[in-house]
């Protein structure tokens, strides 16, 4: 197995939990707050999708930087969020949190989309592209597979969160 066999599968398991987390919600019940700062399901399945969108889509390829699903799939249009359409969620206050207010459907086909193109480009690299520098900000600097690693653990403990609220309701 290549490692971006289990990264491939890794994001996969994000898939899986982000439609086992919205599926059969409400509105209402996606913007449960269980605390008057805490946050709401559809922000942080917003949110993980958000960065993974935002991060993916500027990791090198030919062509690099892809666009962002976010824009090209009409989901910012979709989703009409009242902030800039680069934001990710990063440093959001919590009037942010509460502005993102979703289906379920939006938020499961956003996902499926970034999932999509994060599963497509993941079919385009080799494991020795996992050790090409992406950001020299970092020291050390951050490689790719660094970025991905990372990435897809910030997806697994907000969709652990996410799933932590459903059950309080």
């Amino acid at each position: 197995m290549r490692a971006t066999d289990v990264l491939a599968d890794g994001f996969s398991r994000v898939q899986e939990n982000v439609h086992a987390v919205v599926t059969g919600l409400d509105v209402g019940q996606l913007a449960y707050q269980p605390g008057p700062q805490a946050n709401t399901i559809a922000w942080l399945v917003w949110h993980l999708t958000r960065v993974q969108d935002d991060h993916v889509s500027n990791l090198p390829l030919a062509g690099s930087p892809r666009e962002q699903v976010w824009r090209t799939g009409g989901f910012a249009r979709r989703f009409a969020l009242p902030f800039d359409e680069s934001a990710t969620g990063y440093g959001h206050t919590i009037d942010e949190v509460s502005a993102v207010r979703a289906s379920a459907r939006d938020l499961v086909d956003y996902y499926d989309a970034t999932h999509a193109a994060t599963q497509d480009f993941l079919a385009t690299i080799t494991d020795d592209d996992l050790n090409t520098v992406v950001d020299t900000h970092w020291n050390p600097p951050v490689t790719m597979g660094v970025r991905l690693v990372s990435v897809l653990d910030d997806d697994a403990q907000h969709i652990g969160q996410a799933a932590y609220i459903r059950g309080l309701l």
